[in-house]
C-alpha cells in the first residue's frame, strides 16, 4: 500500500502497518537497543525491496531442479539483471543503512558491481540553531558514478542540506548516474520540497511522512494538497514529531 499525495509522481509513502508499528517503537522516549537496531535493519530492508523495481531487469528463461526431469519446462520471469550499483553512506546515520541495502543488493545481482561511497558530512548550523549547510572531510569515493543507480540511504529526510549536497558533489565531480534512489524512514515536507527542486530526477522513497507543526485543517487534508502550509521541522530543524537525533542513537553519542 502506498499513502495518496501531491508531491509528485517519484515519491513513494509506504502504507503498511508494520512500518507504521516499527516506526512508532523506534520513536518512543529512551536511548537505542538492540531491537532499535533490528527494526532499522528490517525498514531498510523493505525499502530497497520496494526500490528494486527501479533497477535494470530482463526478461530470462532459466533451469529449476526440476529440469532434468523435465528440460523444456524452464522457469520464464523477469529478474534483476547486472548492472553497477553504488551506494551512498552519508555518515554517520547512514552508515548502518547503507551496509544493510549492501548485503541486501549482494543477495540479488553480482555482488563486484555493488559499489560503497563514504561521504562524511556534518551539519552546520547559525546562533539559532537552524541548518545553515554542511562540512564535509575525508569522505572515501570509489570513482565514476556514471551510468550507475546512485542510492543514498539516510534515516531522516529533514532539511534535505545534506542529500543536495551530495548530489552536487557527484554530479560535478563523478559523472551522472542513470538514476538516483532516495531511502528514508521519515521525510518532512520541507525535505520534499527542496530535493524534488534540486533533484527532479531523484526517486524518493520513505515509510513515514511527518508535518506534526502544521495547522490543524493542513493536516485534515491530502499530504501535498497544501504542501507551503506544511511544516514538519521545528526551529532547530528537526523532525516533529520524528524521532530524535537518529545518529546519536544509532551510535549511542548523545
Amino acid at each position: 500500500m502506498r499513502v495518496t499525495h501531491d508531491y509528485g509522481p517519484r515519491v513513494v509513502l509506504l502504507d503498511e502497518v508494520w512500518a507504521r508499528t516499527a516506526l512508532a517503537r523506534m520513536s518512543a522516549p529512551g536511548p537505542a537497543d538492540a531491537v532499535f537496531l533490528d527494526l532499522l535493519h528490517r525498514c531498510f530492508q523493505r525499502l530497497v525491496q520496494e526500490a528494486a523495481e527501479l533497477l535494470p531487469q530482463a526478461d530470462a528463461r532459466l533451469p529449476t531442479r526440476m529440469s532434468e526431469r523435465h528440460p523444456s519446462a524452464q522457469l520464464a520471469t523477469r529478474v534483476l539483471t547486472p548492472a553497477p550499483v553504488v551506494i551512498v553512506d552519508l555518515a554517520r546515520a547512514g552508515m548502518l543503512p547503507a551496509h544493510v541495502v549492501q548485503r541486501e543488493l549482494m543477495m540479488w545481482i553480482d555482488p563486484l558491481q555493488v559499489r560503497v561511497d563514504h561521504v562524511y558530512m556534518q551539519r552546520l548550523a547559525g546562533e539559532d540553531g537552524r541548518v545553515t549547510g554542511v562540512a564535509t572531510a575525508g569522505s572515501k569515493i570509489g570513482g565514476s558514478v556514471a551510468g550507475a543507480t546512485l542510492i543514498l540511504p539516510d534515516p531522516m529526510g529533514a532539511t534535505g542540506t545534506s542529500v543536495e549536497a551530495a548530489l552536487a558533489m557527484y554530479r560535478a565531480q563523478y559523472g551522472a548516474p542513470a538514476r538516483v534512489v532516495l531511502l528514508h524512514l521519515i521525510v518532512t515536507p520541507e525535505y520534499l520540497a527542496r530535493v524534488t527542486r534540486v533533484a527532479p530526477d531523484a526517486h524518493i522513497f520513505a515509510l513515514r511522512l511527518d508535518r506534526g507543526l502544521s495547522p490543524p485543517d493542513v493536516l485534515a487534508a491530502r499530504p501535498g494538497a497544501r504542501w507551503a502550509e506544511e511544516r514538519g521541522l521545528d526551529a532547530t530543524d528537526y523532525i516533529v514529531p520524528g524521532a530524535g537525533g537518529v545518529g546519536e542513537l544509532i551510535n549511542n553519542c548523545y
